[in-house]
């Protein structure tokens, strides 16, 4: 299920992990984060909202 956020902000950090099982043993867990589906689509999300918070101070 998906949350459902009041504005576009609300959803960095909210990053969905997908578990990789043919990589993994039983010793580990190994999960991937699906960066493509941050709100602008990159790693640099949650950067550029703390960059932008910061510069509104």
């Amino acid at each position: 299920m998906s949350a459902i956020f009041e504005d576009i902000t609300a959803a960095v950090g909210y990053t969905p992990l997908v578990q990789i099982n043919k990589l993994g043993s039983d010793k580990a867990t190994i999960l991937a984060k699906l960066e493509s589906k941050n709100p602008c689509g990159s790693v640099k999300d949650s950067i550029a909202l703390s960059m932008i918070r910061a510069a509104e101070k």
